[in-house]
């Protein structure tokens, strides 16, 4: 079985309290070729710990699909469109897909280089 770093993509998520702000955070994504489609689920609940108090949020999840060489520059415009101090963002390798769709997020994808070595 391969090893998560050989994986070609993946699923990035991410949530926010805002319907726009997702909408724009899967829009630059997507017009910068960063992700191929940009789902946007919700509204979510979302009970967490922050800052010592339990809680409770209506929230948008944000499921990204791009290359795993693309992640630092997902992460970094996530970042830079959110609205939250510690925005979540945690990406899963896609271990498997539909060949014609795995074509198909290659194509919409910045170019990524080759690795050497």
């Amino acid at each position: 079985m391969s090893s998560p770093e050989t994986y070609e993509f993946l699923q990035v998520v991410s949530t926010t309290d805002q319907r726009e702000i997702a909408e724009r955070i899967a829009t630059a994504l997507v017009e910068d070729r960063l992700a191929a489609c940009v789902q946007i689920c919700g509204p979510i609940t979302s009970i967490y710990r922050w800052q010592e108090k339990i809680e409770r949020a209506e929230e948008w999840l944000l499921v990204a699909k791009t290359h795993r060489e693309l992640f630092a520059r997902v992460e970094s415009a996530i970042r830079a469109h959110h609205n939250y101090e510690v925005p979540e963002i945690l990406a899963t390798p896609v271990v498997a897909g539909h060949a014609d769709y795995l074509q198909w997020l290659r194509g919409e994808l910045a170019r990524v280089e080759p690795q050497m070595g």
